[in-house]
């Protein structure tokens, strides 16, 4: 889809390079800018976490099909030949903060009075202006703790509980992808690209945006509260009796409620004054969940599901990551793909970026060694061997 497109990303972790991961999968020309100690998501699990593996699952996924060149940016010549892809590139991808872009002389500003026709996509975690826009991030902090998820999903009393790695990011990934199409579409119509911004802090707060549109508005907002105590019992997590979970999903709570019914074989409950409506419901929750659990636990998971099919109730199963890389409606929606062996990795089954175009033969590309195709993109820019060989002297290829 997005064959002829050169990106030139300069990012670490995941925000950026996830962006970049999409837009590489969708076939486009991403070239990666490493330090001569690579991305450290390449080595988390040893470097990181202390762990004696050296294969680095998330950073195949983030990184499959790009072109790793390693540049020492510490460096007056490692700088130069960074702003000389970024000129000539289509995309310049980068999250490193702001300040840390321009003390590089590689800020908007500078780079696209150079290139006004290039999109320059900056991700930050919490924007480019402002009081703490140079303060790190991650998703833990800006996408999840600063913007009120992780509050608004913690009942009173309660512990907040971590985001699992790389949710906020990979989700600001994608925003940032929209804003790279959107940008070179105009580029398509006026020959201008220009800035586009993303932050970890905005996304996280327009995945809240439900709740802060009513706190903006209504001054005050329903405190999250513990699964017994919800305001609409037929939608809600139950455990079953072999101890595996489902997710009800009677939305519409007085439409829902008498398929709940016989799918429980409760016919009395339909005529129970404290469950008669919605209003009901909600002011006898803890009374009906408990019921709903007690009825689950007699019969297995299997059992309710046949149960809940046949009354027309609809449900989803709460799959543990072990249940979803089997399951079989996961690998036809599909969301694995099979990843070719590279310098980066061997062969694998990898997940799959969410966005599918069933008229594009287009295949993920190997996870690239660091460093990998440093010569070839340089020659590409008209560096020759003898240029090669002086960098590499001046230290700016590590």
């Amino acid at each position: 889809m997005l064959e002829g497109i050169r990106v030139v990303e300069l990012g670490v972790w995941v925000a950026g390079p996830g962006a970049g991961g999409v837009l590489a999968d969708w076939g486009a020309d991403v070239v990666k800018l490493e330090a001569p100690s690579g991305d450290p998501l390449r080595t988390m699990f040893r470097s990181v976490l202390g762990m004696g593996v050296d294969e680095s699952p998330p950073f195949e996924l983030d990184n499959r099909g790009k072109r790793s060149v390693v540049l020492d940016l510490r460096t007056a010549a490692g700088r130069e030949v960074a702003r000389r892809l970024v000129a000539e590139a289509d995309v310049f991808l980068t999250n490193l903060r702001p300040d840390a872009v321009e003390r590089l002389g590689l800020g908007p500003e500078a780079v696209l009075a150079d290139a006004p026709r290039l999109v320059y996509a900056s991700v930050t975690g919490f924007g480019r202006e402002g009081p703490e826009a140079h303060r790190a991030g991650y998703d833990i902090g800006a996408f999840w703790a600063r913007s009120g998820l992780a509050a608004a999903h913690t009942p009173a009393g309660a512990d907040p509980l971590a985001l699992r790695s790389g949710t906020g990011d990979h989700v600001t990934g994608l925003a940032t992808v929209a804003g790279i199409l959107a940008a070179l579409l105009r580029r398509e119509r006026t020959g201008v690209g220009g800035l586009v911004e993303t932050s970890l802090l905005r996304t996280g707060v327009y995945c809240l945006g439900w709740d802060l549109s009513i706190q903006l508005r209504f001054g005050k907002l329903a405190p999250a509260v513990p699964r017994h105590q919800v305001a609409n019992p037929v939608i809600n997590a139950y455990p079953c009796g072999d101890g595996r979970w489902v997710w009800l999903l009677g939305l519409e709570g007085d439409r829902h409620w008498p398929r709940l019914v016989e799918a429980l074989g409760r016919p009395a409950l339909a005529d129970d004054a404290r469950f008669v409506d919605a209003r009901a419901r909600r002011h006898h929750a803890a009374e009906l969940v408990a019921i709903v659990d007690a009825e689950l636990a007699r019969h297995d998971r299997d059992h309710w599901a046949a149960r809940f099919d046949a009354a027309g109730l609809w449900w989803a199963p709460v799959n543990t990551p072990a249940d979803v890389v089997v399951d079989p409606q996961a690998e036809a929606a599909g969301a694995f793909v099979d990843v070719p062996a590279g310098a980066g990795g061997p062969a694998h089954r990898g997940v799959a970026t969410p966005v599918g175009f069933p008229d594009d033969a287009a295949r993920p590309g190997a996870v690239p060694g660091l460093g990998e195709h440093t010569e070839a993109v340089l020659a590409e820019l008209g560096l020759g061997a003898d240029a090669v060989a002086a960098l590499r002297s001046a230290g700016a290829l590590g």
